[in-house]
């Protein structure tokens, strides 16, 4: 097989030309990298396509967190979040090297709007602990009294301040995530290929989709690939190749919103730990203040978004918003537009009457204050053991029947999913959210192999995902830290010192063993080219293995120098084009072609424009 490089570009081509696939995936987003995995692993001929690099769109711009969805429980939505924080666990099983235990800290302000109570936050977090199965653990809830609040985190905002809790939630690296399923799905045979643009699709006599049409973006030329199905997972881009389903009439389903984010150097905004608080605006949303490396970043906003899918910009309403929010939490940062050093905008894929998030914004679908206080005296009365479970929930039953019929649709919170099937065989597996890929695949694949046993007389047998580990992942989930340490050692015995091994392990996980097989072609180019091994060592590893071709995929999806590390990118910008010049065999042409773009991408990202 291949190796995952543009070196084997054009064998992957002539693979994709000559057979003839069970599943041909469109997206390589998180939502089509776990499908990928999960039909190359059972057995599938699989292959994937996306027209950019991987996780370049939507799943790359997260806020970077495999978050459990505590707001839902202001409106007792216990299924979704005892879903979600159940998934959340076997997200972390299957990738043990990339989500990572990050509690939360949720201060209360007493003030129009507020999204909790000290009440309502109590009863949430104990719930929340217990759907999540912490309740006696280190990381079970506190319940914290003003004084303790700003203990924790001293530049917090005071007046009116009454409060707050600290709860479980976990951190993530979105692009680390897509690429590890990406690595993993080519390991058990899949035909991944980026920069792979679907065009159309041809037809069977019955009308029935029998090849995609690809137009190799580097090129410039198309090709066919032919497939027995094909499923749509191209998240904002969903509609798009709907529409190319030319045999069939689409409406638009899809409903996308904008989100951004900003970064400072953490001297400019120090937090302690992951920060979630009201946006103090009335209007409902929430707002996350996160320690990152040596940055602090914060977000989100979520507003509808009908502009370029593929170019979603921050504006200077979203970051006067966003300023107006931290600024009056945090007073004595005084941040400016100046202060802001990274940024980003990614689009959230929402589904049309399902336009709320999991973050904030859109319709939350509260329930009243009275609802919420009965709901709250049974959870009381139930542990103290004076009424049964089953009166609590059909509490919560009715609470949420009366919120529907008062024209408040709960569902709307929630990020949903939806798979559909076209006349012409086309599935599109659409919505979501990133915590969700894995069970969101699961689904999608039932049906899947359902249908290929049926009419393509196959017989495939779907593979247990929660306890199938990605790439990198290939180690003791219960024993994370050991482990990484373990991998860290190796690192340090090549001669790396302990900050360059501990980052190192941290990426890449169990492969590290790989990523030392490029040691000592690091150390020649570190020598020639004044940059440190780790580097070095990581991006021919990218290259070479991770389908790196430019240095913005590395810079910005391979790492996070361009969001969390732009103290160090500037000293890297011209041996790392040197390196990839050399690797890849790029003529002078294409070399400075992608120097230009790595400058005009961080100029975008550093908001050069707007200051």
């Amino acid at each position: 097989m291949a190796v995952l490089s543009y070196r084997s570009r054009s064998e992957v081509i002539e693979q994709l030309q000559a057979d003839t696939f069970d599943l041909v995936i469109i997206g390589g987003g998180i939502t089509g990298a776990g499908l990928a995995v999960q039909a190359a692993a059972s057995g599938m001929k699989t292959a994937l396509l996306e027209m950019q690099d991987f996780s370049e769109g939507t799943s790359s711009r997260s806020t970077k967190l495999v978050h459990g969805g505590l707001r839902y429980l202001k409106q007792f939505d216990v299924e979704v979040v005892s879903e979600t924080v159940q998934e959340r666990a076997v997200v972390q099983g299957i990738a043990p090297h990339i989500p990572k235990p990050d509690p939360m800290l949720l201060p209360l302000y007493d003030e129009p709007g507020a999204s909790f109570s000290q009440l309502e936050l109590e009863v949430a977090m104990d719930l929340y602990d217990r759907l999540a199965g912490v309740e006696e653990t280190d990381f079970a809830n506190k319940l914290l009294t003003r004084e303790e609040v700003i203990e924790r985190q001293p530049n917090l905002a005071k007046e009116n301040l009454i409060g707050g809790g600290f709860y479980l939630d976990y951190r993530n690296n979105d692009a680390r995530l897509v690429i590890e399923n990406i690595k993993q799905a080519h390991e058990d045979g899949a035909a991944v290929l980026s920069r792979a643009k679907v065009t159309g699709f041809e037809y069977d006599n019955q009308q029935r989709i029998q090849s995609v049409v690809v137009k190799d973006m580097l090129s410039q030329e198309s090709f066919k690939v032919k497939s027995q199905l094909v499923i749509n997972a191209t998240g904002p881009w969903s509609d798009t190749i709907r529409a190319l389903d030319t045999e069939v009439e689409t409406t638009p389903q899809m409903r996308p919103t904008k989100g951004v984010h900003l970064v400072v150097d953490a001297k400019k905004l120090p937090v302690n730990s992951p920060i979630y608080f009201d946006s103090g605006e009335g209007d409902k949303r929430m707002v996350f203040v996160l320690p990152r490396e040596t940055k602090t970043y914060f977000g989100t906003t979520d507003t509808d978004y009908d502009g370029d899918l593929k170019y979603p910009q921050v504006s200077l309403h979203d970051v006067e918003y966003l300023l107006e929010i931290v600024n009056r939490r945090f007073p004595e940062a005084k941040i400016t537009i100046d202060d802001i050093e990274a940024s980003w905008a990614g689009l959230r894929p929402l589904i049309s009457g399902n336009s709320g998030s999991d973050y904030n914004g859109g319709h939350n679908g509260a329930l009243s204050d009275e609802s919420f206080d009965e709901l709250a005296l049974l959870f009381t009365e139930y542990n103290e053991g004076r009424v049964p479970r089953a009166e609590v929930e059909k509490g919560i039953r009715d609470a949420n029947r009366n919120n529907a019929e008062s024209g408040d649709d709960p569902s709307a919170i929630s990020r949903g999913s939806d798979l559909s099937v076209s006349e012409t065989g086309l599935l599109t597996l659409a919505g979501g959210k990133i915590t969700d890929y894995r069970k969101m695949a699961e689904g999608a694949m039932k049906v899947i192999i359902d249908t290929l046993n049926k009419q393509a007389d196959k017989e495939f047998t779907l593979i247990d995902s929660k306890a199938y580990q990605v790439s990198g992942g290939h180690f003791d989930k219960t024993r994370v830290d050991e482990s990484i340490q373990e991998f860290a050692k190796l690192y340090e015995k090549a001669g790396l010192n302990s900050e360059e091994a501990d980052y190192l392990a941290n990426l890449y996980g169990s492969n590290a063993e790989r990523v030392l097989q490029y040691l000592d072609e690091a150390k020649d180019y570190a020598d020639k080219l004044s940059l440190p091994i780790k580097d070095a060592m990581s991006l021919l590893y990218a290259i070479h293995e991770e389908a790196n071709l430019t240095s913005e995929d590395f810079f910005l999806r391979r790492t996070n120098y361009m969001l969390f590390r732009t103290d160090e990118i500037h000293s890297l910008v011209e041996p790392v084009q040197a390196i990839i010049t050399e690797e890849l065999g790029l003529s002078s042409e294409e070399s400075e072609r992608q120097a230009q773009e790595l400058e005009e991408s961080m100029r975008e990202h550093a908001l050069k424009d707007l200051k």
